[in-house]
């Protein structure tokens, strides 16, 4: 499709913190489907992950590939990310995230009037998504979980990352640079991701960036789970990609056979690793999201 899509910036204040928040739709007579806030993970801020441009590689924004067809899109650099205030003396943790996703999702339900958001989160930013959700329900319509982990139980990733907790510990925010970023590609599993496409995230990623908070990263490796699966009562679809080392799958199945609402989905990515919208495979983490945004809301049966 190349039906023009508008992006706008939005600025919102957080006392004294200010937030950027991003949003692109189209201005056309495409039918409305629904507003998607997507929410970014511990080591990239929002437009880097949502709103990518890769040379000779179609679609590589979500968000316009999703305001094409039809949806209000939306991402936000959460507090010490991207162009979000950085400047308090605080780790950033998942916890702080939702109260940023309680300011944001305030200001974009009152300015659309959409009866409620689409959330995506993509690793920390599932647990974001899936803490709001639980503290926020009625404000969330569909919940999607990508890249999630739960108790942390068998994730080698996160064995790994606990070899460094002291230091993330120590500090507010760590440093990053552009082999940090390929590592992302290639702790779990070699050529899910083509290069030009890591080369661009990474340009995009460091452009906004040379550190992170830490504050998600002492949360994934000593404080989970921070989440009750049987509070969480949206319709909830959790994405996992086959090569994905940040949570073992009978964590992820654990976790989904308590979500008390029987609207929900676990589907496993072939092909894919950690980043879904940077993975080679990405058109069909595009066709998973839609089809589960799509999808009729189903009857209930009285008991």
């Amino acid at each position: 499709m190349n039906t023009p899509v508008i992006g706008k910036e939005h600025w919102l204040n957080k006392g004294d913190v200010r937030l950027f928040v991003w949003q692109k739709k189209c201005e056309t007579s495409t039918p409305y489907q629904g507003t998607i806030l997507f929410i970014h993970g511990s080591s990239m801020a929002s437009q880097p992950t949502f709103d990518l441009t890769v040379p000779n590689r179609p679609d590589s924004s979500v968000m316009d590939w999703f305001a094409q067809r039809g949806f209000d899109t939306w991402c936000c650099d959460m507090e010490g990310y991207g162009r979000s205030t950085k400047s308090r003396p605080i780790n950033c943790d998942i916890a702080n995230g939702v109260d940023d996703l309680e300011v944001i999702s305030e200001y974009i339900l009152k300015l659309t009037g959409a009866k409620g958001l689409m959330l995506y989160g993509i690793s920390s930013g599932s647990l974001r998504a899936a803490s709001f959700a639980e503290k926020f329900p009625d404000r969330v319509s569909k919940l999607v979980l990508d890249a999630f982990v739960w108790t942390g139980e068998g994730s080698p990733t996160l064995e790994q990352r606990k070899k460094n907790l002291p230091k993330f510990i120590a500090s507010n925010r760590r440093p990053i640079d552009r082999p940090f970023v390929f590592s992302v590609f290639e702790r779990d599993h070699p050529d899910t991701a083509d290069q030009n496409t890591i080369n661009a995230f990474a340009d995009a990623i460091l452009a906004l960036d040379d550190s992170m908070p830490t504050g998600t990263y002492v949360d994934m490796c000593s404080r989970l789970p921070l989440v009750n699966p049987q509070k969480i009562t949206n319709s909830t679809l959790i994405l996992r990609g086959e090569f994905d080392g940040i949570a073992s799958m009978e964590d992820l199945i654990n976790f989904f056979q308590l979500l008390p609402n029987p609207d929900k989905q676990f589907i496993v990515m072939p092909g894919i690793s950690h980043a879904s919208f940077q993975q080679k495979n990405y058109l069909s983490v595009y066709h998973y999201l839609y089809s589960f945004y799509t999808q009729p809301t189903p009857v209930y049966l009285s008991h």
